[in-house]
């Protein structure tokens, strides 16, 4: 049986990631930072909730002592939380968006090294965004040219590097991140654009279910590995 923990999953990728792989036979924990709603969304998904704030250091060590006291391991991780930190560009919204987007990676992804390193096969997938891509972002003929999301962008690219640079440090894990495609969610609601959230769950979850001899490193869309 398959572990996998999911950050963010209560809405929108990730609890359609949650479904998917639900019904992959996976054992899916669904991370979310309220209660009320992670355990409505855990309910209705045949998963088990953990509370996790990934902007909160005893939150996420919490619900990984939680996780391997139930499993004794995590097979895969799924960085889904995130903001966008649209809005007046301050200086709290910036430390909020890359608390979020950059820093909230590196807190779970330590908190859950010891329980990874026990895998047969672990699998970490980080969903990131070609709006932190330089190759996209200045290019007029894709759609993240004229994104005005400065914080949100730059976060994303933080989220991108450190996954190549996890997989680096740790060549016994995969760490692959994923440009889910242009989503409609909660976050994007105000933009009027994208496509389902179980669309886009499909990329997440062919990169959280790759076989031992998967790629890592990589930043990939539907169609397979992308310049940024």
């Amino acid at each position: 049986m398959t572990i996998t923990l999911i950050t963010g999953a209560n809405k929108g990728i990730g609890f359609e990631t949650a479904k998917q792989l639900v019904e992959l036979g996976h054992i899916v924990y669904v991370g979310a930072r309220d209660v009320e709603r992670g355990q409505k969304a855990a309910a209705a998904l045949g998963a088990r909730f953990v509370r996790l704030d990934v902007t909160d250091d005893a939150s996420v060590s919490s619900a990984l002592a939680t996780i391997d006291a139930a499993e004794g391991r995590l097979d895969v991780l799924v960085h889904n939380a995130g903001v966008l930190g649209d809005g007046v560009p301050d200086g709290p919204t910036a430390l909020r968006a890359f608390d979020t987007n950059a820093v909230g990676i590196v807190r779970v992804t330590e908190a859950a090294l010891p329980l990874l390193r026990r895998s047969s096969n672990p699998n970490v997938v980080t969903v990131s965004s070609s709006a932190g891509s330089f190759w996209a972002v200045t290019n007029p003929e894709r759609p993240e040219f004229g994104l005005p999301l400065a914080l949100y962008s730059a976060s994303k690219s933080a989220a991108t590097m450190l996954t190549v640079q996890y997989a680096k440090s740790q060549p016994g894990i995969k760490f692959n991140a994923v440009e889910p495609g242009t989503t409609a969610t909660d976050m994007t609601a105000a933009f009027g654009i994208g496509r389902s959230p179980e669309e886009s769950a499909r990329t997440v979850v062919r990169l959280a279910t790759l076989g031992a001899d998967g790629p890592t490193g990589t930043f990939q869309d539907e169609t397979g590995e992308l310049p940024w």
